[in-house]
């Protein structure tokens, strides 16, 4: 059996093909046109590669997309690719492609994948947090994504920052037009622009870790401001889901002093006398969107 999963991002498309035991047969990308009819066939040259790759013909397709499906309306809804929302992206591109199509949030992709034979494989309950451009969460329960009722489960970067001090009041606007959502607070956008708020130095996420990493006072105190908020933010997560396994993606997740630092703050704020959750780096990596993509067709579906 071939699945092909498609990972729908803002900058890329990436489709590939994965065999009965997860392996890879084909990958593909290509630039995200950022228009809404060309991004539809770019999606079909690359399912149409991906299977001519893998030697495949009518193998199932997963799409991880950014926002969700609407249950009211069938069409796409909360995408920071804003261009996306209100289009009833699941009709056309099984127009296009000429099959059935399942879809999910890319953050429950990534957790799917973590989860069935990643960093979380072997748990009953998994939480994907991706702390990249922006901030996500998913969701999985004995191997599967759990959407819940609304089609929101996991909405975890639109949900305020936790126990703010009064300068975090307030302190932002998000791109869905409501204020401290966490995406403004613990993405690794967030994390270099509270360090240039605070220093003075505009740096990426990437740069900031670095220099934290060699001891430098400035970016060390931007490093534990993020590790407090991100331990807020997840204690919150373990008092509603009480996961066992914390996976981080994004580019965020490649800094190794999080492994160390946020645990112990999650289990302070966390409502329990233990804290037993890991906290992990996701095996997969980038590759976790679209290998989830793909395990949305689990065997024998």
């Amino acid at each position: 059996m071939i699945r092909i999963g498609v990972d729908f991002g803002g900058t890329k498309i990436e489709a590939a093909a994965l065999d009965a035991r997860g392996a890879f047969q084909a990958r593909v990308r290509k630039p995200n046109p950022g228009d809404y009819d060309s991004a539809l066939d770019t999606v079909r040259q690359l399912v149409a590669e991906a299977e001519a790759q893998a030697g495949a013909r009518d193998a199932t397709i997963g799409i991880g997309m950014p926002g969700s499906l609407s249950p009211k309306t069938g069409r796409m809804r909360n995408a920071n690719s804003v261009w996306l929302n209100g289009k009833p992206f699941k009709d056309d591109l099984e127009r296009v492609l000429g099959r059935a199509v399942r879809m999910e949030n890319d953050a429950n992709c990534f957790a799917l994948s973590e989860a069935i034979d990643g960093a979380g494989q072997g748990a009953d309950v998994v939480f994907g947090a991706i702390l990249g451009t922006g901030c996500g969460g998913g969701v999985v329960v004995r191997g599967r994504t759990v959407e819940g009722v609304n089609k929101i489960g996991g909405e975890w970067g639109h949900t305020p920052l936790p126990w703010p001090s009064a300068e975090e009041r307030a302190a932002h606007t998000c791109w869905c037009g409501r204020s401290d959502c966490l995406e403004t607070w613990i993405s690794g956008s967030a994390f270099g622009a509270d360090h240039a708020r605070v220093a003075g130095e505009n740096l990426t996420g990437e740069e900031v870790a670095a220099r934290a990493k060699s001891g430098e006072p400035a970016a060390l105190a931007t490093l534990h401001r993020y590790v407090d908020r991100l331990g807020r933010a997840l204690a919150v997560i373990c008092d509603i889901l009480d996961p066992d396994v914390i996976v981080f993606g994004g580019g965020m997740s490649n800094t190794q002093a999080l492994y160390e630092l946020v645990p112990p703050v999650a289990a302070r704020y966390a409502f329990s006398d233990v804290f037993v959750t890991r906290i992990v780096q996701a095996k997969y990596g980038d590759s976790s969107g679209v290998r989830g993509a793909a395990w949305l067709w689990p065997e024998g579906a």
